[in-house]
């Protein structure tokens, strides 16, 4: 077992799943509540990473991040190192590749809420964010789990982005499907074995925790 890729695949997890808390609940909140007649433009470029070829967005993800563009220029002038082949480039092409897995599960639970939940609230006086927290959230809260889960467990099983962009190095970008990768090519079948049944476990584990609060035999939040 490779612990080392074990572990930097479980740190960029847990940092793409905050990171997608952060952004993809603004997004979803839209989606869910705008009038936008344009607003399915939005949820197609969400959603495109679910259809796109992994290898087709990381191409495109490492031209935009090569020392050549925009961004990768002005990365190099802040940090003294290139973009591409970092941690850093993979936390950012994992949040694109999941952010459809979060914003998804978000918005659905969004605009499952009552609206006259939401119209009381806003002739008690409350703001907008007051309702958010206090109305919103509470009652999303399984899709909101949802999608955190979701967006962890799709990032551990990443390959073919996080090859693109980050490459094979020990320690800064290998993760455990690439690992998995190496063993095979390896002919460590046993090695490749054991790292690929850790994923399986972990998946099924979220796939558990998922079904188990839709179900509501596992419950964060005291619904009544």
């Amino acid at each position: 077992m490779d612990w080392t890729a074990l572990w930097l695949t479980f740190r960029l997890a847990a940092i793409v799943s905050a990171a997608l808390l952060v952004i993809g609940l603004p997004i979803a909140w839209w989606i869910a509540f705008s009038r936008n007649r344009l607003s399915f433009l939005v949820e197609a470029i969400v959603g495109l990473p679910i259809v796109l070829p992994p290898t087709v967005l990381g191409f495109y993800l490492l031209v935009a991040m090569g020392s050549r563009s925009p961004v990768g220029a002005a990365w190099t002038r802040w940090t003294g190192h290139p973009l591409a082949f970092t941690f850093e480039a993979l936390v950012i092409g994992s949040v694109i590749y999941s952010l459809p897995f979060a914003v998804q599960p978000f918005a659905a639970s969004f605009a499952s809420v009552d609206p006259a939940l939401l119209a009381a609230s806003a002739t008690l006086g409350a703001s907008r964010w007051r309702t958010f927290w206090r109305v919103v959230f509470p009652l999303s809260l399984p899709g909101i789990v949802t999608g955190f889960a979701l967006s962890f467990a799709h990032t551990l099983g990443e390959f073919g982005v996080v090859l693109m962009i980050g490459g094979d190095i020990p320690g800064a970008t290998r993760t455990i499907s690439i690992s998995i990768y190496d063993q095979t090519q390896a002919l460590d079948f046993a090695g490749a074995n054991h790292a690929a049944l850790t994923l399986v476990l972990l998946s099924f584990a979220m796939l558990c925790l998922i079904y188990g609060l839709n179900r509501r035999v596992w419950a964060v939040w005291p619904f009544k």
